[in-house]
């Protein structure tokens, strides 16, 4: 690529940013938080006189933060592992989708110090949270009916568990106490 692709490239890249923080009346310092940059780092990304981030990690939070694919911008790199399919992921996206949000909205829903980390979950760097409150907070904000919610922490638990080294098959009878203990909570 010679100089002029890549200044054309920069600026295809930093219009692109530019223009969704406007359309989404997003300021700069909340999506710096959402990507996980610093302020005056935003700042370069808009302007198309400075190179456009190459770091796959930057990409890939922006993409998703403006739900778009990273590969959207000529400067992302593929990284060389695929991100593995996670269907209570997919699962979460499809609400979101479902409840006519964009993921902007989705992370505004979420106190400023946290949303890195829903877009590093969305990503698919990050686990789903197996953590209770967390995934109630975005119960309530997706609207997810009870059943549902349940079977999305009753999947994200297993799923936790066996990462762990659990045998889900030799410790069945215990799963299945936990997750009718969990049941009657969750559904009570």
């Amino acid at each position: 690529m010679n100089n002029i692709d890549i200044k054309d490239t920069n600026k295809k890249s930093s219009k692109k940013v530019s223009e969704f923080l406007e359309k989404n009346n997003l300021h700069k310092k909340d999506f710096a938080q959402m990507i996980g940059v610093t302020l005056s780092y935003v700042y370069n990304l808009i302007d198309d006189n400075i190179p456009f981030s190459t770091r796959s990690t930057t990409i890939e939070r922006i993409a998703t933060v403006m739900d778009i694919m990273p590969e959207d911008f000529e400067e992302y790199v593929i990284e060389q592992d695929p991100i593995p399919y996670n269907k209570n992921l997919e699962k979460i996206k499809e609400y979101i989708k479902n409840n006519n949000m964009t993921i902007t909205d989705f992370l505004k829903q979420f106190e400023r110090k946290k949303r890195l980390k829903i877009v590093d979950t969305l990503r698919g760097k990050e686990p789903v949270s197996i953590d209770y409150f967390e995934l109630k907070q975005i119960k309530d904000i997706l609207n997810i009916p009870d059943e549902d919610f349940f079977e999305l922490w009753k999947n994200i638990f297993t799923d936790y568990l066996q990462k762990g080294g659990f045998d889900v098959e030799k410790n069945k009878n215990m799963l299945d106490k936990m997750i009718d203990c969990a049941k009657e909570y969750i559904k009570g």
